[in-house]
């Protein structure tokens, strides 16, 4: 299921162009737009999900799967060595600006601060 107003979902289903770095049936990851670091991949599922809140039982494997994607990426990407980071916003309190479930795998330089 896909939402016709979602950018993601437009993504996904290649309505809008955008630098696919790996797909599958489960999931689509793309170059962000603007990168905060110099590897900034965006991982999202095909099936349209709000945001972290939307996900149940039901959706155990594709979180599953979203991690290996994201691990993958990150070998090929380069940035095992030096660290990564894999990060899911919630909301528009924690910068969630497109309301479609999103992760960012982030690495290639060292990032600001402690996350906690």
């Amino acid at each position: 299921m896909s939402d016709p107003n979602c950018i993601f979902c437009k993504i996904a289903s290649k309505q809008i162009p955008a630098f696919i770095v790996y797909e599958d049936e489960q999931v689509v990851a793309f170059k962000d737009i603007s990168p905060q670091v110099p590897v900034h991949v965006l991982i999202v599922p095909r099936l349209h999900l709000a945001g972290l809140d939307a996900l149940t039982e039901a959706h155990r494997e594709l979180v599953g799967h979203i991690a290996l994607v994201a691990q993958q990426l990150a070998k090929e990407l380069g940035v095992t060595t030096r660290g990564y980071r894999l990060v899911a916003n919630c909301g528009p309190d924690a910068g969630q600006t497109v309301f479609h479930l999103h992760f960012h795998l982030l690495g290639g330089a060292p990032m600001a601060g402690k996350m906690v």
